[in-house]
C-alpha cells in the first residue's frame, strides 16, 4: 500500500508539473525537426555540439577574417562559482540556458541579465566521490522542456520558464563513484545519458529515459557480461562488473540512420594485464538504436587499453570523400594519437593515421583488423601485472587530445583540434579495489617533456590523411572546445584566460581578449535580428592544472562567468 501511495504521489507531482508548464511557460516548443536542423539554423543553439553531427561549425559569417578586429564584449555575467566552467550554453528565443554543477540559469541573451537561477541540491559529501572535475557540460532541450544531469548521478527535467523541476530520476549511486557531468542527448523521442566514474571500479552504461515521466526505458551496459557477445574478452567472469568503460561525453546522432554514436572510456582498473584480453567494450564507439539501446555495431579503438586512452571525446559526423568516394563518415581524433575515419553506416574502418608528433605505444593501425600494432612497450604493459620500472609512453595519460571537442569545417575540409605532445612515466602495479577510491593499478611516475617545450598545439588536420595543414604551438595546452564558422574564423580559449580567434585557412591569429580566468568552455555563435554574437564561458579548475605539473601554467584566478561578444 505504501508503494502504491508513493506511486500516486509521484504521478500527482508529475501531473502538476506538466500542468504548470502549459500554464506558465510562454516558450515555444522545440520540435524534433528543429533539433535535426540545429546546425543549419543560426538563430538558436539547441543541441550540444551545435548540431547532432557535433561539427561545431556555424554558417554565420558577419564576423569574419576582416571584421573580427571590431569584436568587443557586449556583456559578462558571473556564475558565482569557483568551479570549472567547461559548459556549452543553449540559446532559444532570445534566452540563454546554462548549467553549472550547482545551478541552472536562464539569461537574457542580449543583456546578460539573469531571468532565473535555481540551485541544485547536492549531498554534503559529494566532493569525496568525484574523480576528475566538478562541472556540468550543458543541458538539452525539446518540446518546451530543459533537461540536465547532476554530479550526484541524477537526471532532471526543468521548466524553462521558471526553472522549476518537473521530474528527477536517479541513474546510479554516487557513493560507488558514479557521477554525471555531460549534457543529455534527445534522439528519436528518447532522452539518452551516459555516466562518469571509470577510475572507481564502476561499470559503465548508457540509459534511455522517457521524456515526460523520467521513467527508465532501457540500460545498455558498456562492459560485456559472461553471457553476452564479448563476455569472453575478460580474464575472469566477474571483472566486467568493475570494468570501467564510462560514457562521460555526449554522443552524436544521425536521424537518417536513426543511430546514436557514443564513445566509451578506460578499462577498470587501468592495468590491462590484470583485466586480460580486449575487455569489451572499453575505448570503443557503440552505434546504438535510440529506442531500445540495441548495439547495431561497434568499433574498439584501443583493445584492452593499458593507458587510459578514453574514446569518449566527440564523434563527428561528416559527409566527406574517402579515396574519391562520397562517404557517410564518423571521424575522431582519438586520445591514443590516431585519427580515425569510419563508415558510420556499418562501422568499417576506412582510415587511421597518426596526427600528433610522438606516438610510441603503437607503430600504426592494422587496416585489415583495425587493431593497433603494439610496440615492445605495449606488449610488456599488456602482459605484466607488476612492472619493475617505469617506461616512457607517448602520448601521456592526458592523451594526444583530451575531451575538449574539435570542430569540422565543411568548406575547408579540415578538423580543428586542440592537441597535445608530451608523455608520461608509466608502471603497472597490482590493483586493489576499495569502494570510493581510485582503482588504477598503474603508477604515474611523472611527465616526459617534448623537446621543443610545447606541450600543446591548435592543429588544422586533414581527417583522411591525419596530416596537419597548420598548427599553433603553445607551451600550455588549450583546454577549451573549438568552433569554426563560414567567416573562416576558428575560435578557442586558453588556460591562461585568452579567448582567441584564428584564420581557418592559415592559422594566423586574428584577435584575442583576456577573460580573467582560464577558459575550458565551449564557444557558440548565434544571431538575433541580423546581428551575430559569440558566447563562451570562462573559469578554469581542471584536472590538467591539478595534476599536470606544468611550470608554464600560472596560478589563474578562480571564478566562472559568461562572456558574449559582437561587432561594435
Amino acid at each position: 500500500m505504501a508503494l502504491f501511495r508513493s506511486g500516486l504521489r509521484r504521478a500527482s507531482l508529475l501531473a502538476s508539473a506538466w500542468l504548470g508548464l502549459t500554464l506558465v511557460a510562454p516558450i515555444q516548443a522545440q520540435t524534433a525537426a528543429q533539433l535535426r536542423d540545429d546546425a543549419k539554423t543560426p538563430g538558436d543553439v539547441l543541441t550540444y555540439g551545435m548540431g547532432y553531427n557535433h561539427q561545431r561549425f556555424s554558417p554565420l559569417k558577419q564576423i569574419n577574417t576582416g571584421s573580427i578586429k571590431n569584436l568587443v564584449p557586449v556583456w559578462n555575467l558571473s556564475l558565482d562559482s569557483s568551479a570549472n566552467a567547461s559548459t556549452q550554453p543553449l540559446v532559444h528565443e532570445g534566452v540563454m540556458y546554462i548549467t553549472s554543477h550547482n545551478a541552472t540559469l536562464a539569461i537574457d541573451a542580449l543583456s546578460g541579465r539573469t531571468k532565473w537561477k535555481v540551485p541544485i541540491e547536492l549531498p554534503a559529501d559529494i566532493n569525496g566521490f568525484l574523480c576528475c572535475g566538478i562541472h556540468s557540460r550543458g543541458p538539452a532541450m525539446v518540446d518546451g522542456v530543459l533537461y540536465r544531469t547532476t554530479i550526484d548521478a541524477h537526471v532532471m527535467a526543468i521548466n524553462p520558464a521558471d526553472g522549476k523541476t518537473i521530474w528527477k530520476s536517479k541513474a546510479a549511486d554516487y557513493k560507488l563513484g558514479y557521477s554525471m557531468t555531460h549534457a543529455p542527448l534527445v534522439a528519436s523521442g528518447v532522452l539518452i545519458t551516459g555516466i562518469s566514474g571509470g577510475e572507481y571500479g564502476t561499470r559503465g552504461f548508457i540509459k534511455g529515459w522517457d521524456l515526460k515521466t523520467g521513467k527508465e526505458l532501457w540500460t545498455r551496459f558498456t562492459t560485456a557480461g559472461p553471457t553476452e557477445a564479448g563476455g569472453d574478452s575478460w580474464r575472469e567472469k566477474d571483472l566486467h562488473l568493475k570494468g570501467g568503460a564510462p560514457t562521460w561525453i555526449t554522443g552524436s546522432y544521425d536521424p537518417d540512420l536513426d543511430l546514436v554514436y557514443w564513445g566509451t572510456g578506460n578499462g577498470g582498473p587501468w592495468n590491462a594485464a590484470f583485466r586480460g584480453g580486449d575487455s569489451l567494450y572499453v575505448c570503443s564507439v557503440l552505434a546504438i538504436r535510440p529506442k531500445t539501446g540495441e548495439i547495431a555495431w561497434f568499433f574498439q579503438f584501443s583493445p584492452g587499453d593499458p593507458y587510459d586512452y578514453d574514446s569518449v571525446n566527440e564523434l563527428v559526423l561528416a559527409d566527406i570523400k574517402v579515396d574519391g568516394k562520397p562517404t557517410k563518415a564518423l571521424i575522431q581524433a582519438n586520445r591514443n594519437g590516431f585519427f580515425y575515419v569510419l563508415d558510420r553506416t556499418n562501422g568499417k574502418l576506412l582510415k587511421a593515421n597518426q596526427f600528433v608528433k610522438q606516438v610510441n605505444w603503437a607503430s600504426g593501425i592494422d587496416m585489415k583488423t583495425g587493431r593497433p600494432i603494439d610496440t615492445e612497450i605495449t606488449k610488456m604493459a599488456r602482459s605484466t601485472v607488476e612492472m619493475k620500472d617505469h617506461v616512457d609512453v607517448f602520448p601521456s595519460v592526458f592523451g594526444a587530445k583530451n575531451w575538449q571537442p574539435m570542430s569540422f569545417h565543411p568548406g575547408t575540409g579540415l578538423a580543428y583540434a586542440n592537441t597535445m605532445n608530451f608523455g608520461w612515466k608509466y608502471k603497472t602495479v597490482k590493483p586493489e579495489y576499495k569502494q570510493g577510491a581510485w582503482y588504477l593499478g598503474v603508477d604515474i611516475g611523472g611527465w616526459v617533456e617534448p623537446k621543443d617545450g610545447n606541450r600543446g598545439y591548435l592543429s588544422a588536420i586533414d581527417p583522411v590523411t591525419g596530416k596537419t595543414k597548420w598548427e599553433v604551438a603553445t607551451k600550455v595546452p588549450f583546454w577549451s572546445g573549438v568552433m569554426s564558422t563560414a567567416g573562416n574564423v576558428v575560435f578557442t580559449g586558453a588556460q591562461t584566460g585568452e579567448f582567441l580567434a584564428y584564420d581557418a585557412t592559415n592559422g594566423k591569429k586574428l584577435w584575442q581578449f583576456q577573460t580573467g580566468s582560464g577558459i575550458t568552455g565551449l564557444p557558440i555563435t548565434w544571431e538575433h535580428k541580423g546581428k551575430q554574437y559569440v558566447t563562451v564561458t570562462s573559469g578554469a579548475a581542471t584536472v590538467y592544472a591539478a595534476l599536470g605539473a606544468d611550470p608554464n601554467l600560472p596560478q589563474m584566478p578562480a571564478g566562472s562567468s559568461v562572456w558574449t561578444f559582437a561587432l561594435k
